[in-house]
Order: structure tokens, then sequence, then C-alpha cells
């Protein structure tokens, strides 16, 4: 992360939780191994940063493989779900809560535990535990460094032009549109709720991650990056984690009418010496 050693770095000794969605995407097996969570994690853990990602579960003492989650225990809970009325209906559906209990848990213990989270947020995917995960974040005044991409779709453009002379087909793909929905977000606007949840100056419409890809030896193209080649990103998120990791983030107050520390970064210095355990030494300014 630029010239900031490892060792002294603000972040050294950091936790963060990566958070977006994992249910609704084209592809759970892409995005577990070619995903963002990867690569940022890469990024973060180069400056000592502990990363908890929810692909890749930490072990729990004394509670072997609990809240793990993979595409055939999702798919099982699925399977069964039903809306039966009655006794029988009932006990399904306690037992699919009770199965989906422990990623719930475990999940939402890694953002207890985490000093930040960073959050990605494209508008056309479904997602119910990202929202669940930010807004736990914020009421514990944690940081919350929120990306939300472009979104356009220029295969649906192709499909179009190619059945404008075609009445049906253009009916068809019409219907479909209003069906799915499919919405573009071209400047790349959060959905408004969120926008008082985060904060203003925490919002980012990409990675940037081509001027680290040599660097950090991302050689094989992920779909991201031929996302940010066509949408060049404007206020990218890790030039603002590497200069995160030299001083804090300032916010803007709006009664000051200028930037000020934001005192939702709190970064722990934790010192052994000789007393037993860790205590606490003050926070990083």
């Amino acid at each position: 992360m630029g010239r900031t050693n490892k060792q002294d770095g603000l972040l050294q000794g950091a936790r963060v939780y990566l958070s977006g969605p994992m249910d609704f995407v084209a592809s759970r097996a892409a995005e577990k191994k070619f995903g963002w969570r990867n690569r940022v994690g890469e990024f973060l853990e180069a400056a000592g940063v502990t990363v908890f990602d929810p692909w890749f579960k930490p072990e729990v003492r004394g509670l072997h493989e609990y809240g793990r989650e993979d595409a055939k225990s999702g798919e099982r809970i699925k399977e069964v779900w039903t809306y039966r009325s009655g006794r029988k209906g009932a006990e399904t559906r306690s037992w699919c809560a009770r199965q989906f209990w422990e990623t719930l848990h475990i999940d939402l213990r890694m953002v207890d535990t985490s000093d930040f989270t960073i959050s990605y947020c494209p508008t056309n995917i479904y997602s119910v535990g990202t929202p669940h995960e930010i807004i736990t974040a914020t009421v514990q005044h944690k940081p919350v460094l929120f990306v939300s991409p472009p979104v356009n779709f220029p295969t649906l453009h192709k499909l179009r032009n190619h059945l404008k002379n075609d009445p049906k087909g253009a009916e068809l793909l019409a219907r479909l549109e209003r069906e799915i929905p499919i919405k573009e977000n071209p400047r790349a606007i959060p959905s408004l709720w969120y926008i008082p949840l985060v904060g203003g100056e925490n919002f980012f419409d990409g990675f940037g991650f081509a001027p680290y890809r040599k660097k950090l030896g991302w050689k094989d193209d992920i779909a991201l990056d031929e996302h940010e080649r066509r949408h060049k990103p404007k206020r990218p998120l890790l030039p603002f984690l590497e200069k995160l990791n030299r001083e804090i983030p300032k916010k803007w107050d709006r009664k000051l009418r200028k930037f000020v520390p934001d005192d939702d970064w709190l970064l722990w210095e934790f010192q052994a010496g000789k007393k037993r355990g860790k205590h606490l030494e003050g926070i990083r300014r």
C-alpha cells in the first residue's frame, strides 16, 4: 500500500468485514473464487489488516464448521421451505430458520468485531444480509465504506437494436424489462436510504484495481476489470484505503461548513508490554 511500511501504518492490526451480495450474484462459485473480496482482502492484508470474508469464515473454537455456508447448504433450505399451514409447515419453517441462524450469527459477529466495513452494493443485485450488516455497523458508529458502481447492460442495448425490426420480439423484451425489472444506473447513484446511513464521504463508485494490478500480481482479468475499463471510477476505494493507512479521514460538518476529523474512525493501539494479555494504550490519530 504505497510506501507505508506494514508495521507502522494506521491499519496495522485493524479488522475489516467485507460485506456484499452473495445469494443473487450471477454465479456463487465465480464470486467466491474471482470476486472483489479476494483482491480487496489481499490489498488490506498487505497492510497488516485482519480481513473477515464471509466466503471464508474463521474457525470457531469448540464449534467445528459453525456458520460455514456453501451452495448446497443454501439449496437444502430452499428445497424444503414451505408456506403450508399447521404443525407440519411450522416445523419446516422453524427448521429452515435454525439452519441459517448459524450463518447469520457468525456474519454479524464478524461485523461486531471489525473496526470498519467495506460494502459492495450494485443497485441491480437483490440483497438482504448486506443492509443488515451495514445498519449493524452504523448503529455501532463504525465506518462503512460503500461501493456503488455504475450499472448498465450493453448486451441489452445490442438485443434491443437487434429486435428493432421484430415487433413481437421487441414487445417481449420490453415486457421482460418490466417484469424483472431491468434498471440501469449509469451515474452509480446509491439507493437513497443508504446516503444518510453511510455518510457523504464514504461513498465510492468503484475499486480502482488497475494501478495496483502489477504490484500485487493480479495477472488474470476478472469481470470487474472490464467493467472498470468501461467506467473508470471517479472516486475509487483503493487509493482511499492507501491514504487511510497514513492518516485518519475527515468528514464534512454541515454546521461548521468545513472538514473535521471523523471520530467514527477509532483504531485501537494495543500494546502487550509486561502485562498479561492486551491492554489499551490509546487511539490512533
